[in-house]
């Protein structure tokens, strides 16, 4: 019997697509507990709409990354921060802070989780950070710390 998977099922398949199991198996496991319906053609066309759809919504996605990164590729950013004498923060810069800044800079809202520091900022200069977009897109931003 051939069924359309309605979540992920370990060792059988992802969501959204189709698989040919047993007869029992479709009718007393995954029909019952709704992880899957039967492959009719209405099912089928929803099938293919929803991963059209899919793909649309990640085209879209990675057009907007790259515009995105296209937009703030080699941009400095400055941020102003208390400092002793000898060049070190009082606190550090952390990836929030940054993200806010890029934010009130360029207008452009960017997750903290996509920016990438192997550690918190402590001291003045300038910093090479990277930024993630999405999955194959990122683009560098210079960081300058300055002293207040």
């Amino acid at each position: 019997m051939k069924v359309i998977l309605q979540q992920d099922v370990k060792g059988l398949g992802k969501k959204d697509s189709m698989v040919d199991v047993s007869d029992g198996y479709a009718r007393n496991y995954l029909l019952p507990k709704g992880l899957a319906v039967e492959a009719t053609a209405a099912n089928i066309s929803q099938m293919k709409a929803r991963n059209e759809a899919e793909q649309k919504r990640k085209e879209r996605e990675l057009a907007n990354a790259k515009a995105v990164a296209e937009s703030l590729g080699g941009k400095t950013i400055v941020i102003r921060t208390k400092a002793g004498e000898s060049g070190k923060l009082f606190g550090s810069i952390t990836n929030k802070e940054i993200a806010d800044k890029i934010k009130s800079e360029f207008k452009v809202d960017i997750d903290k989780k996509h920016i990438v520091l192997d550690e918190p900022i402590r001291s003045l200069g300038v910093v090479d950070v990277d930024v993630k977009l999405y999955p194959g897109v990122s683009t560098k931003v210079k960081v300058r710390v300055e002293a207040e």
